[in-house]
C-alpha cells in the first residue's frame, strides 16, 4: 500500500527561508500576521493525510457512474466517501482561504495556500480539480463579472458550497480557440439562450454540491470569425435569481463521461447545452481576455498537480528502496548480516532517488514563488514592484505548467522503476501516479503550447523585459557570491547553465526575425533549458543558505547536509544537460524537415 505524509519541514523553509515571506509583513495587505503559518500547514497535512489519501486507491479502483435521474437529467455518481470528503473541505475553510473578503473569503496569501494545494494533488489528484477549478472560475469572475454576478455566484463560489466549471474545448476546437461554434442568442430580459457541446469538462457534472457554475465561451449572432469573435458567458446547472438563490433547472445536461487513462475518479464530461439561460461577462467579443485570466491561473495549479505526484511518487519509491534486499553493494557487502543488501547502495538507484529529491524540493520554490508573485501582483499599488511582479508571472507561468507536470511524470515512471516489478502491480500505488499524472502534460494547453507561448510571446515582450525579470536576480546572485570558495561547486555549475541560457536566447532572438519556424522547432528545449537554470538557481541559494545555517551551528545538522546534497547532485549531474540542449536548439529548424509533410 502506498503511503504519504505531507514535507512540513521543506514547506517552512522554502516560505521562511528561501522565500522569507516575513519580510512582507506590514508592507502587503495580507501578511499582517503570519504566526498561523505552522498551524495552517499541520491542519492541511492532517486533512489531506487522513481523509483524502485514503480515497486515492479507492476512487481509481471504483470509478464514476452515469445515470439518468429523475428528472430526467443526466447525473455522475461520485466514489464512496466523495461528498463526505469534500463537505469536510468546506467546514474546514479551505475553499475561502486566498477569496476575497467582500465575498465570504479569508483573504490570505495565495503562498500560504499554495502548500495546501501541493498536499491536495500528492494525497488525491482527482479530488483536487474540483475545488482548483472552482477557483479559477470564481477569479475569472471577480475580475470581469458585473456586481449582481459577483453578488449572485462568488459568496457560494468562495466557500466552496458551489462548484465552477470553465466551459471551452469542443469537439472540433481544442487548443485553437477561434473554431467554436457554440453559439448564444440574445433574449428580451438581457439574458442569453447557449446552444452547443463541449467536451473535456472536469467536474462538469456531479452531486457533491447543489449548484455547478459554468463559464462558457460562446458566439454572438453577430461575431466576428476566429478569437475575435468570442464572448463568455455564466450559466448555472440551477438558474440564480437576483438575490442569489436557486431557481429551476437549467437546459444543461451531462451526455456523458470520458473512459480515461488516468484520474479514474474525476468526472471528465461532455456537456450538452439547449437553450441554457446565460448572462453575458464583460464586454461582446471580449471573452477570451476573461477566460486567459481563468486558463493562466488553471496553469499554475496543474503545474502544482505535477509536483505533488512528483513528491508522493519520491517517497513512496525511497520507502520501498530503503527495504527491498537484492544483490550486493559493488565495493563488498554493506549488510553483511543481511541475506542482501537494500537497493540504495547501487548508484543507479541512488540516481533516480536523487532525481525525484531534487524535482520535488527544487519545485516546490519553483511554485511558491511565482504563488508569491501573484500575491505582489494583486496586493500591490501600481508601481515598479508590482510590474515586475506581473512581469515574473507572465514569463514563469509557461515553465511552472511545463517542467512541473513533465517532471511530474518522469518522477512517477522513476518510482515505478524504482519498485521494478512491483511497480507495475496496482497494489503498491505508484503505477496510478504514472497514469494520473500524464493528463497534466496534455490540458491546460500542451506543454508544446507553453513552450511557443514562451519563445513567441513572453521573450519578445516589451523587448526582452520579462526575461530581465530572471536574469537580473540570477546574475546578481553570481556577482555577490563568485569569490565565496565555500559556494564554488554551487556557483560555477549555475553559472555555466545561466550563460547557455544567455546564448540560446540571444540565438532565437536573432533567428526568429527571419524565420519563425526557428523559434518554434527550439521552442520545448528552450523551455527545458530556462526550467533547468531556474531550478540551477533555487538548488544554488538553497546551498547557499544551508552552508550558512551549519556554519552558525544549528540542530537540524542533518536536514541542511541534505540540503547541500541535494544540490549538488542537481547542479553537476541534471543541470548539465543545458550544454546538450543548446547544441539541439542552434541546430535549427531544418533537422525538423519531412518529406511527406507540407510545411508552409
Amino acid at each position: 500500500m502506498p503511503t504519504y505524509r505531507a514535507p512540513i519541514r521543506d514547506f517552512q523553509f522554502a516560505l521562511k527561508e528561501w522565500l522569507n515571506i516575513e519580510q512582507y509583513s506590514g508592507k502587503v495587505s495580507g501578511f499582517e500576521d503570519l504566526s498561523f503559518m505552522d498551524a495552517v500547514l499541520e491542519e492541511g497535512a492532517k486533512y489531506c493525510e487522513e481523509v483524502l489519501f485514503p480515497l486515492n486507491q479507492l476512487g481509481d479502483e471504483q470509478g464514476l457512474k452515469h445515470v439518468k435521474g429523475d428528472d430526467g437529467f443526466n447525473k455522475v455518481i461520485l466514489p464512496d466517501g466523495w461528498k463526505e470528503a469534500y463537505d469536510q473541505y468546506v467546514a474546514n475553510g479551505w475553499g475561502s482561504f486566498a477569496c476575497d473578503t467582500a465575498y465570504g473569503g479569508q483573504g490570505l496569501p495565495n503562498v500560504l495556500n499554495t502548500p495546501f494545494i501541493e498536499m491536495v494533488c500528492s494525497s488525491n489528484l482527482s479530488f483536487g480539480l474540483l475545488p482548483g477549478l472552482t477557483h479559477g472560475a470564481y477569479s475569472a469572475l471577480h475580475h470581469f463579472g458585473s456586481d449582481l454576478q459577483k453578488a449572485k455566484y462568488l459568496g457560494k463560489m468562495s466557500t466552496g458550497e458551489w462548484s465552477g466549471v470553465m466551459c471551452l474545448t469542443e469537439p472540433q476546437a481544442g487548443t485553437d480557440l477561434g473554431l467554436i461554434t457554440t453559439r448564444a442568442e440574445p433574449q428580451s430580459d438581457g439574458s442569453y439562450n447557449i446552444t452547443g457541446t463541449k467536451i473535456f469538462i472536469s467536474y462538469g457534472e456531479h452531486e457533491a454540491v447543489p449548484n455547478i457554475v459554468h463559464l462558457i465561451l460562446a458566439r454572438l449572432p453577430d461575431a466576428p470569425a476566429g478569437v475575435k469573435g468570442i464572448s463568455l458567458f455564466v450559466a448555472s446547472k440551477y438558474n440564480v435569481d437576483d438575490n442569489g438563490e436557486m431557481g429551476t433547472r437549467n437546459n444543461i445536461d451531462c451526455g456523458s463521461i470520458e473512459h480515461k487513462m488516468g484520474i479514474h475518479a474525476s468526472p471528465t464530461c461532455v456537456m450538452n447545452y439547449d437553450n441554457a439561460k446565460a448572462w453575458l461577462v464583460g464586454e461582446p467579443h471580449k471573452g477570451l481576455k476573461a477566460m486567459f485570466t481563468m486558463m493562466n491561473e488553471a496553469r499554475i495549479l496543474v503545474g502544482i498537480q505535477g509536483l505533488g505526484i512528483g513528491q508522493v511518487s519520491y517517497q513512496n519509491a525511497l520507502a520501498y528502496a530503503k527495504e527491498r534486499l537484492q544483490g550486493r553493494a559493488l565495493n563488498g557487502a554493506v549488510f553483511p548480516d543481511k541475506k542482501a543488501d537494500p537497493i540504495t547502495v547501487h548508484p543507479d538507484v541512488r540516481r533516480m532517488l536523487l532525481t525525484m529529491r531534487s524535482f520535488a524540493e527544487g519545485g516546490r520554490i519553483l511554485a511558491l514563488w511565482i504563488a508569491l508573485n501573484v500575491d505582489l501582483e494583486q496586493r500591490l499599488e501600481d508601481g515598479d514592484a508590482k510590474q515586475e511582479a506581473e512581469d515574473f508571472v507572465d514569463l514563469m507561468t509557461p515553465i511552472v505548467k511545463a517542467y512541473l507536470t513533465e517532471g511530474g511524470t518522469t518522477m512517477a515512471s522513476l518510482a515505478v522503476q524504482t519498485h521494478g516489478g512491483y511497480g507495475f502491480i496496482k497494489e503498491y500505488g505508484v503505477e496510478q501516479y504514472m497514469r494520473d499524472c500524464k493528463i497534466t502534460e496534455i490540458y491546460e494547453g500542451t506543454n508544446g503550447v507553453q513552450a511557443l507561448d514562451l519563445v513567441g510571446r513572453k521573450m519578445p515582450q516589451a523587448t526582452g523585459r520579462l526575461l530581465r525579470r530572471f536574469f537580473h536576480p540570477a546574475q546578481q546572485f553570481v556577482d555577490e557570491n563568485k569569490d565565496n570558495e565555500a559556494l564554488s561547486e554551487f556557483t560555477k555549475p549555475f553559472y555555466q547553465g545561466l550563460k547557455s541560457l544567455r546564448q540560446a536566447s540571444l540565438w532565437i532572438a536573432q533567428k526568429a526575425l527571419a524565420n519563425k519556424e526557428e523559434a518554434g522547432a527550439a521552442s520545448v528545449d528552450y523551455l527545458r533549458m530556462f526550467s533547468l537554470v531556474a531550478i540551477g538557481y533555487i538548488w544554488a541559494k538553497s546551498a547557499k543558505i544551508a552552508v550558512e545555517k551549519l556554519a552558525q551551528g544549528t540542530d537540524e545538522k542533518e536536514f541542511y547536509e541534505t540540503k547541500m546534497a541535494t544540490a549538488k547532485f542537481f547542479l553537476n549531474k541534471i543541470l548539465p544537460e543545458h550544454f546538450s540542449l543548446l547544441a539541439k536548439i542552434t541546430a535549427g529548424a531544418k533537422y525538423l524537415e519531412m518529406p511527406d509533410v507540407k510545411v508552409a
